[in-house]
Order: C-alpha cells, then sequence, then structure tokens
C-alpha cells in the first residue's frame, strides 16, 4: 500500500496536507478551542482540583475539535482507499465513539468529583486528539485485504 501511495504523488500531497492541517489543529488549540483542562493536565493533576470551567462552552468546544479531527481523519481515510462506503462507515464509528466519550467526560467531572483524574485525562485524550485514525487505517487496510 505504501509503494501505491508514494507511486501517487497528488494522493501523497493531499495525505500530506490533511496531516499538516491536523498538526495545526494541535498547535494553535489554544487559540482555537475554550479548554481549561488543556493547562491542568500540563501541570501535576493528581493534586489539583478540577479547574473551573463553563459546561456548555466545553462541551461545544470539544464538539468542535472532535468534528474538526474527525473531517480531517475521514479525509485522510477517502485518500488513502478511496472508499465512499469505507468512510461512512468510520463516521458512524467515530459519532459512536463521540457519544460515549463526552458522556463518560462529563460523567467523571460530576459524579466521580476528581478522584479519577487519571481516567478523565484519557477520555478527554481520545476527545481531542485523532487517535481514531491511527486505530482505523490498520484496521480498514486489513479489512480490505481480506
Amino acid at each position: 500500500m505504501l509503494q501505491k501511495i508514494l507511486s501517487n504523488k497528488i494522493r501523497l500531497a493531499q495525505f500530506l496536507f490533511l496531516v499538516g492541517l491536523l498538526i495545526l489543529i494541535r498547535a494553535f488549540e489554544d487559540i482555537l478551542f475554550y479548554d481549561p483542562f488543556l493547562d491542568y493536565f500540563k501541570n501535576d493533576f493528581a493534586n489539583l482540583p478540577l479547574p473551573n470551567f463553563i459546561p456548555f462552552q466545553l462541551f461545544f468546544g470539544l464538539l468542535f475539535r472532535f468534528t474538526m479531527n474527525t473531517v480531517l481523519s475521514l479525509g485522510i481515510i477517502y485518500v488513502l482507499f478511496k472508499d465512499v462506503q469505507m468512510v461512512k462507515f468510520a463516521l458512524v464509528l467515530y459519532y459512536f465513539f463521540f457519544m460515549l466519550l463526552i458522556i463518560s467526560f462529563f460523567f467523571i467531572i460530576y459524579y466521580v468529583n476528581g478522584h479519577n483524574n487519571l481516567a478523565l485525562f484519557y477520555v478527554r485524550r481520545f476527545l481531542i486528539q485523532p487517535i481514531f485514525v491511527i486505530l482505523f487505517v490498520p484496521a480498514f487496510y486489513y479489512q480490505k485485504q481480506k
């Protein structure tokens, strides 16, 4: 598969452009998104109380960031596989995982009362980083080979 990508320079340029946009999202996260947990998790968060936040603003900030990462990740999947059905399936998976993760995120904040900050850290990490594309690309490649 890597040989196919390297032989097709337009697809390689598209792939690199989309990955570059994912990098830019990460580089400008402080400017683009409302997330008081950015600074919180850069410190020794195990001993700190949760930061003050506005729930609706935090929800929409996470939704906006997850949506941007999802759109770019779906673009990467399409560029790599040129399969619309695969992209539709990935979209359903992204939607399902977003619902599961956002409910878990706010459940941990409100009902665990800061006693499990590590779980909050990892749930939030899956919401704000394009981790699913790293999981989906090898899985879809394997599925396509079968």
